[in-house]
């Protein structure tokens, strides 16, 4: 069963092409076999929240608050690794606060 904070390796389509890949994610919740999850990247250069080897990624990593979507739960391969409690009070403080902030 999946929980929030759970770090999953799920097939994603991008959504510039039809191509699916294997790609981390981050579980936010789960309902009736769908998954919202925000995206994880190896590129440190992306804006998110960082998530190190130390924490449990393969490599340093990004979650990207700002790329979240939904899956089928059938897309989920396999739960990699949790969050600490602390880790995912970060994550889900930084969402509030961009869902939050001021539209332009």
């Amino acid at each position: 069963m999946l929980k929030s904070g759970d770090v999953v390796l799920a097939a994603v389509q991008f959504t510039d092409t039809l191509e699916i890949k294997k790609r981390p994610a981050l579980v936010l919740f789960e309902e009736y076999g769908n998954v919202v999850v925000a995206g994880i990247t190896s590129n440190l250069a992306m804006k998110g929240i960082s998530l190190s080897k130390e924490e449990g990624a393969i490599t340093n990593s990004i979650i990207k608050i700002n790329y979240i979507f939904t899956i089928s739960e059938k897309m989920i391969q396999k739960t990699l690794f949790s969050l600490n409690d602390k880790k995912k009070k970060a994550v889900f403080d930084e969402l509030i606060k961009y869902l939050t902030r001021p539209v332009s």
